[in-house]
């Protein structure tokens, strides 16, 4: 595998981490704050959501790339590869699933709730920026692209937890 694939399996690995690590955190503890449960049961439930999922995420890169190199769709390089982009994987879902969390550690769920959603698509908005400038596309368009499809992904959750508090 050549330098510049082995950057952009790591690369590619990052921006997937921080990505799903926002949307995903964000869409679930929204939707259990809508529900009306308390900022324990929210938090508690999103560390869980980070732990599980980041270690999901990163043992799904190594077995991703180690996939493709058995296959031949590209040249083995061992196992260094597929095991660094995992972890990469991980650590970028893990810290980045703090993100929309910590709010909830320090105020109240009625101000967590927008700070935490706020906070994410501030994240979101700045990974397509600089994601975008790294490669040298058009980071207004890739930061307003990251904005508006994490951003509905956001929205979803947090529209079945109010539909749930309605039904239950």
């Amino acid at each position: 595998m050549s330098n510049k694939s082995q950057k952009a399996t790591y690369v590619r690995n990052f921006i997937f981490g921080v990505e799903d690590s926002l949307v995903s955190t964000v869409g679930l503890i929204s939707g259990v704050a809508a529900v009306g449960v308390d900022r324990t049961t929210i938090f508690i439930t999103g560390t869980i959501l980070i732990f599980v999922e980041a270690l999901s995420m990163g043992v799904g890169s190594v077995l991703t790339e180690t996939s493709i190199e058995e296959f031949g769709l590209r040249k083995s390089d061992g196992v260094r590869v597929p095991r660094m982009g995992g972890l990469i994987m991980f650590v970028s879902y893990f810290l980045a699933g703090f993100v929309p969390l910590s709010p909830y550690l320090f105020f109240p769920v009625s101000s967590a709730f927008p700070a935490s959603i706020s906070a994410s698509l501030i994240a979101l908005f700045i990974l397509g920026y600089v994601s975008a400038r790294k490669f040298g596309a058009n980071a207004r368009k890739s930061s307003l692209r990251m904005l508006t499809l994490g951003g509905l992904a956001i929205f979803a959750g947090t529209a079945v937890g109010f539909l749930l508090k309605r039904f239950t």
